[in-house]
């Protein structure tokens, strides 16, 4: 059973997340992170972290703040604040004497590993599903309120159902931020995996990522999947593969 737990983010309040405790023999550890407004619950971050504890690798995945079950303001973060609190779950684990070997993303969380992975002392290997190479184009989600929140300060953006307060500090940020920099700078194994016929996220952004990154980089396609990892079976595999990935920096190997 999935472990529940809460640690603070790095604005205050409390982030909520589950651990899904790995299957024996344990082979390491690692840190999910989910997309920009998705949760923890999601079937890409769900799915892929429970295939991966069955392989011996407890994850933990959290929601981000204002998301899910965690406390805040959700307009109140940006790529910033998703990068800092994937540092902050990393710290979490490691005071519970199971530092993170690996970083996981999906999504805006694929960029937001890559950009954290240099400040997390333990981290031995990242792996991205469906990253975008420029943060900023999640604007095209919320273009037809960006005028608005530019003007007023902030506006409602409706998403999934979901009612969410989108604020200029935000949109701000999204614009400035670039991973480029973050991406020569990893000095670390990164595997790429991106779907082809991805429609949200195009895999162009896998190749600008994987022309940029150093060696060792590999690049797998999940042929068959869509962006947001719903088609049965795909988070399994996409996690099977990283298990298989990152055998060599895990643990004591």
């Amino acid at each position: 059973m999935a472990e529940r737990v809460r640690f603070a983010s790095s604005r205050g309040p409390a982030l909520a997340g589950l651990i899904d405790p790995p299957a024996e023999p344990v082979r390491g550890w690692g840190v999910f992170a989910h997309g920009f407004a998705l949760s923890k619950d999601s079937p890409a971050a769900s799915r892929t972290c429970k295939q991966l504890a069955s392989e011996g690798i407890g994850m933990l995945r959290f929601d981000n703040l204002g998301l899910g079950d965690s406390e805040g303001d959700w307009g109140d973060g940006s790529f910033e604040v998703k990068v800092d609190d994937t540092v902050q779950a990393a710290e979490f684990l490691t005071a519970r004497g199971t530092p993170p070997d690996i970083l996981v993303g999906h999504s805006l969380g694929g960029a937001a590993v890559i950009a954290a992975a240099n400040r997390i002392p333990s981290v031995r290997a990242v792996a991205t599903i469906g990253a975008p190479f420029e943060p900023k184009n999640v604007e095209r989600h919320y273009e037809a309120v960006v005028n608005r929140v530019l003007e007023e300060g902030h506006a409602e953006w409706l998403i999934g159902g979901k009612a969410l307060i989108l604020k200029r500090s935000l949109v701000e940020d999204f614009r400035k931020a670039e991973l480029y920099h973050h991406v020569v700078a990893l000095g670390l194994p990164l595997l790429v995996m991106h779907s082809p016929t991805d429609a949200t996220v195009s895999v162009e952004n896998a190749s600008r990522i994987f022309r940029t990154a150093r060696h060792p980089r590999s690049f797998i396609a999940l042929e068959g999947s869509d962006h947001l990892l719903t088609t049965p079976g795909q988070p399994q595999r996409a996690a099977r593969v990283i298990s298989a990935w990152a055998d060599p920096y895990l643990g004591d190997a």
